[in-house]
């Protein structure tokens, strides 16, 4: 099985060295000094205090990989249009785009019964051209929960978490995603498919939507953020707005806002990754975040006071750090 892995930092080295293990023939497609780190010495994966080092083809021309069975994006969702006609020498007839990536995805509403349905996502889809370079027929739905990072140049941690979940737009459970499954759980991981992938994409986005702006206008870490009352306030806030936009769209949520909320608080002092972004002036994640779920609630009438409040000022913040396009005129 051929599978690429667009974007190989943190999250797809970690995934593509698992799959490696479990008998995948995986190119890694990064760039920089990573890109040289990993050609020159292999990629090492240090885990459960473990560490391995592989070296597997490792490029920036994704030409020299050839048409591929699984094409794995887990760059940052603002770098996607721009990475979209790079993968296109990835893509043979039967090829499966896998979108490991945050927030809404741009297919999110292919195949979606409703007077939405085959819409594309301006926030996250300026124009639709994803949608029409790699079309969403192509697309399996993932929630990524593990966390690793680059802890230098061809290095890779991965601190917790093996789960991915599974799923097509539809609904199905076609040979193409149970395959994938299969060879992630032969990996090592938890890769469940599930019939309503966007019911668990928006328990996830659920706390990003609010934590990760917060976190950039305050400083604060998950912990404070979720604990601390006028913080917490904020955030439930935007949450119970986004709730009422994701089930207007016919999505139903397996717990409540404040388990949700107290689930971001277990996880401790952590840095959200917007923060760690902002910090190192690198462009963030606002709009697949929260700048598409301002857009749904437009697009299903809600009101939605606390998010677009919030979305105003991170993209500010974001601008004023250089890590956002400036303003029009």
């Amino acid at each position: 099985m051929k599978i690429a892995i667009f974007g190989a930092g943190a999250i797809g080295g970690f995934l593509g060295v698992r799959l490696l293990q479990a008998g995948a023939d995986v190119t890694f497609i990064a760039r920089g000094a990573h890109l040289a780190a990993m050609r020159e010495k292999g990629v090492t994966l240090r885990s459960g205090g473990e560490s391995v080092t592989v070296r597997p083809l490792c490029t920036d021309d994704p030409a020299t990989a050839g048409p591929q069975d699984y094409v794995i994006i887990t760059l940052k969702a603002h770098s996607l249009p721009s990475a979209a006609a790079q993968m296109v020498p990835l893509l043979g007839p039967q090829t499966a785009i896998v979108t490991g990536i945050n927030g809404v995805p741009y297919w999110y509403f292919h195949g979606l019964e409703g007077p939405y349905r085959d819409r594309p996502v301006e926030s996250v889809d300026p124009g639709g051209k994803l949608w029409e370079t790699l079309h969403p027929s192509r697309a399996i739905g993932a929630v990524l929960y593990p966390a690793a990072e680059v802890v230098e140049p061809g290095v890779i941690e991965h601190t917790y978490g093996d789960r991915i979940t599974l799923g097509e737009p539809d609904g199905s459970k076609i040979p193409r995603v149970e395959a994938l499954s299969k060879l992630l759980i032969r990996a090592g991981l938890k890769a469940p498919v599930r019939p309503r992938i966007r019911d668990e994409l928006w328990v996830k986005l659920w706390g990003n939507l609010a934590f990760n702006p917060l976190s950039a206008l305050t400083g604060a870490t998950l912990d404070t953020l979720a604990t601390r009352g006028d913080l917490r306030a904020v955030a439930r806030s935007m949450m119970v707005e986004a709730q009422a936009v994701a089930e207007a769209l016919g999505v139903r949520f397996p717990i409540d806002v404040d388990k949700r909320i107290q689930g971001a608080a277990e996880v401790g002092a952590h840095k959200t990754s917007m923060l760690q972004d902002l910090e190192r002036g690198r462009p963030m994640e606002i709009d697949a975040l929260l700048g598409a779920v301002v857009e749904l609630g437009q697009l299903v009438g809600k009101p939605m006071p606390a998010c677009e409040l919030v979305l105003t000022l991170v993209r500010e913040r974001a601008r004023q750090a250089g890590c956002y396009p400036a303003a029009s005129p």
